[in-house]
């Protein structure tokens, strides 16, 4: 079958204990999870169309947007990288009524492991998507607070104990860390925050792990760009975070590619 639309970051749902995805090329669902072991057929043309606006652009900006929304758009602020700059709840920002859906609302911290013990936030209808989207192997939260700001206030505050990024070399070899007790984690960090962050705690200890859709991993980490390689032809062994693994070419991060006109060919 033959689908075409712009990319953008694949649907995700647990069922069980794996993880589902689906692509959406133009309305039309395409459940990635039964195209894994098969072949499929990748064609950009160059046609990239901004996330936000719709408009034709020469370049892509922050993950699909055009410089001028890269610029001007809400889903482009600082605050999106910076939580901690965050002005929700000071009734600011680049424009205050998405501000106030989006950011002046719960949000959760939380602790993931990948190759390392990430600290990262996001917001509480995020959970678990946020934690699969960067390819964690299980995760914890830490903290629930009424807005996104004061949620970067504890992430900053637990840089210095723990990393914000995702090495995705390894994420996509899935080096992890393993045996890690994530509760024993969280709770040590009251000797770390201040009283009136960790007020913010929540009890629920739950610790969530991630089983990926993957035939097999990769024994080094290389990852295709459609602007260097238009046309891809080759088998699917995986998903992971958004990235789609394909047995000799390497790794597609679909969320980097949002934007791009594709044709999809099953």
């Amino acid at each position: 079958m033959k689908f075409e639309g712009n990319l953008k970051k694949m649907k995700v749902l647990m069922e069980g204990d794996e993880i589902q995805y689906t692509m959406d090329l133009n309305g039309d669902a395409i459940y990635m999870n039964d195209l894994i072991g098969s072949r499929i057929e990748i064609n950009f043309e160059g046609r990239i169309n901004c996330i936000a606006c719709g408009t034709e652009t020469k370049k892509s900006f922050g993950g699909g947007f055009c410089f001028s929304c890269f610029t001007t758009a809400p889903e482009a602020s600082p605050c999106i990288i910076h939580p901690e700059l965050c002005e929700a709840h000071l009734g600011g920002g680049r424009d205050p009524e998405w501000e106030e859906i989006h950011h002046n609302r719960p949000h959760f911290v939380y602790l993931a492991v990948s190759s390392a013990i990430k600290v990262g936030i996001t917001r509480e209808d995020q959970i678990p998507t946020r934690w699969i989207d960067q390819g964690a192997n299980y995760a914890i939260k830490i903290a629930e607070v009424p807005y996104r700001q004061l949620a970067g206030q504890i992430e900053v505050a637990l840089k210095d104990v723990y990393t914000d990024k995702t090495n995705w070399r390894k994420m996509l070899t899935n080096e992890y860390l393993e045996g890690v007790d994530l509760v024993e984690e969280k709770w040590a960090l009251e000797d770390v925050l201040p009283s009136d962050l960790i007020e913010y705690f929540t009890e629920d200890d739950e610790v969530t792990y991630l089983h990926y859709p993957v035939i097999e991993y990769p024994d080094k980490a290389k990852t295709v760009n459609l602007d260097k390689s238009p046309n891809i032809i080759d088998q699917i062994q995986g998903i992971k975070g958004q990235y789609i693994l394909f047995k000799n070419i390497g790794a597609l991060n679909i969320r980097k590619h949002s934007g791009y006109f594709i044709q999809l060919t099953t």
